[in-house]
């Protein structure tokens, strides 16, 4: 290993040199970051995935869910032909997962090469997922930088009651038992 010599220009920073100036950083974006999210794996037949935390279900008879996904992701090229697509909540044990998802972390041999999935109809599922929800879309539209996905819950597979969510806040995967 190299020494650093700080003579010769080398720091360690404990923070990151190249982060916008929080001032300068967009009091909406700062707003969201303070609401805490929850972690889902939207999967479609194709397959592509894409790791959604803008996300919401809205009961009733049928349910409904909404997200915002990226227009320009492999995801939504799927669901656009598919029609149809699967949305995994996730747990503390799945980072790993949903970095790969959100484009944060390499995934040699693609995204579904590691894991154990199964094939649904709406999309593959892992295997361990506790719960999920097969969707068909009904609607999309602009909405921010975003695409607002409009769908109808079709099947809903309940797993562990305890299983204790993943959530994104601040910038950071939590858990609630942590």
């Amino acid at each position: 290993m190299f020494p650093v010599k700080p003579e010769n220009g080398g720091h360690i920073h404990s923070t990151d040199p190249f982060a916008t100036p929080e001032q300068d950083k967009s009091a909406v974006r700062r707003l969201r970051g303070r609401l805490a999210a929850p972690v889902t794996l939207w999967t479609a037949p194709g397959p592509a995935g894409l790791t959604v935390s803008s996300m919401l279900v809205a009961d009733g008879d049928p349910g409904r869910v909404l997200g915002l996904v990226d227009e320009e992701s492999d995801f939504w090229d799927a669901v656009s032909v598919a029609r149809r697509f699967a949305v995994t909540p996730l747990g503390p044990d799945d980072q790993q997962l949903a970095d790969k998802f959100a484009g944060l972390m390499p995934a040699p041999g693609g995204l579904f090469a590691a894991g154990d999935w199964v094939e649904t109809e709406f999309g593959p599922v892992p295997r361990d997922a506790g719960s999920w929800a097969g969707c068909r879309l009904d609607a999309e539209r602009e909405y921010g930088w975003a695409l607002l996905v409009e769908a109808t819950v079709e099947r809903v597979v309940i797993g562990d009651a305890a299983g204790v969510p993943l959530l994104h806040f601040r910038g950071r995967y939590r858990s609630l038992d942590r």
